[in-house]
């Protein structure tokens, strides 16, 4: 039986270590788990790189990881409490950018400023309980190799972007983007695809 199955069927002790961990309403992690906990316990490539204003609510009990070259810049927040977070190599993560696992973003990918990526969605159905008190779902997004996510793009719980595709400033993505894709709007919608027989990126014939 593993440890996390152990601290199920005895609510009492997950509650205390879950407290040692993380103070009460918050999300960012203690000082000392920080420091002496997850150095050891995430992979984190020494040649990255994470600015000193952005907030790393990275906790232990979920997997994280920052590949080579990979830069989280400043007030951007990455949060793994829910959810794995993986970025490769050669990746940035934009000025107050926002990543909420479980999230898997592949090498060489850019996220432009104020970009949300949110595996996390909250229940609301029960109207006898504040929408903070109900249970959270959550649904893996994956962002392929090569993409380019513009400034204020959001991608919703569940969304897979393809390899070396655009998605253009201020785009809400709730659905699949095919790889060599250009997308935008809200909710965001296929302006052009690369023709693989020409090498053009033309738009589909319904534009």
């Amino acid at each position: 039986m593993s440890l996390s199955e152990q601290l199920d069927k005895r609510p009492g002790l997950k509650k205390l270590i879950h407290w040692m961990l993380v103070p009460a309403h918050e999300a960012r992690p203690r000082r000392w788990v920080s420091w002496f906990v997850n150095p050891f316990v995430h992979k984190r490539h020494r040649r990255s790189k994470v600015r000193r204003s952005a907030r790393m609510d990275v906790l232990p009990f979920r997997q994280f990881s920052l590949g080579e070259w990979s830069v989280v810049e400043s007030f951007s927040v990455v949060n793994n409490g829910v959810g794995d977070v993986h970025i490769g190599d050669r990746c940035t993560i934009g000025i107050s950018s926002v990543v909420i696992g479980p999230v898997e973003i592949q090498s060489d990918v850019i996220l432009a400023q104020h970009v949300v990526l949110s595996g996390l969605n909250h229940s609301y159905e029960d109207i006898s309980q504040p929408i903070h008190n109900q249970p959270v779902t959550t649904a893996p997004i994956v962002i392929e190799a090569e993409c380019w996510l513009g400034a204020n793009v959001v991608v919703t719980a569940g969304v897979r972007i393809g390899r070396h595709s655009v998605v253009a400033g201020g785009s809400v993505v709730t659905k699949d983007v095919p790889p060599y894709s250009v997308v935008g709007g809200n909710p965001a919608r296929i302006l052009k695809q690369l023709n693989r027989e020409t090498g053009n990126w033309e738009r589909p014939a319904a534009l």
